[in-house]
């Protein structure tokens, strides 16, 4: 039976764990591919060239805007981030399932271009631990911290515009929830249209 693949939109505020979320359900799930985003920014330490992101100039990121090579982009904290069309929809196209690790706004756009996407909202216990994971992350400074903080608070008044919320107390928990949601979501009519013809 042919499907179309499911695509999953995992986001939050920036220390909520989504990479890590996002990982551990690619070791659990691993039929789920993850759709590589690209950046202006720096490479982190760690973090491998068409791996983690493919780091972009803002020359050729801008030229990807124009020429309609991106299925969403956003402007966050003086970079640019953004989803190549062309690999999510021939996966989709192949029955594959596909994660995207995108920031809230490229969500929504996705949401608006993709009404069928699944949209999962990664959100942190409490404040306290939010600016815990941050500090601990040790890749920001001080006033970058407070700047992300602040900002998660308007972050998490858009959660209620996702399809799910699931909290990131503990990542094991959280996969097995977002693992619930898949299980749930392909388990709809909908996503079986093309079998359910065939009896008409």
């Amino acid at each position: 039976m042919e499907r179309k693949g499911l695509l999953l939109v995992l986001s939050g505020p920036s220390g909520a764990g989504k990479g890590a979320v996002c990982k551990e359900l690619q070791i659990n799930e691993p039929s789920i591919r993850l759709s590589v985003s690209a950046t202006t920014r720096l490479p982190r330490r760690g973090e491998v060239e068409g791996v983690d992101y493919f780091f972009l100039d803002k020359e050729l990121f801008k030229k990807m805007i124009q020429n309609g090579q991106l299925l969403e982009y956003a402007e966050v904290y003086d970079h640019y981030y953004g989803t190549p069309r062309r690999f999510v929809e021939e996966s989709l196209g192949e029955g594959l399932d596909i994660i995207l690790e995108i920031d809230i706004q490229g969500a929504l756009q996705v949401k608006e271009k993709y009404p069928e996407a699944v949209l999962v909202f990664i959100a942190p216990p409490s404040k306290r631990e939010l600016e815990k994971r941050l500090i601990i992350r040790g890749t920001d400074s001080q006033e970058v911290i407070g700047m992300r903080l602040q900002c998660a608070a308007g972050e998490m008044r858009l959660a209620g515009r996702y399809d799910y919320v699931v909290i990131n107390d503990e990542v094991s928990k959280a996969v097995s929830k977002i693992r619930a949601i898949l299980t749930a979501e392909k388990s709809r009519p909908g996503f079986f249209n093309s079998f359910l013809n065939i009896f008409n």
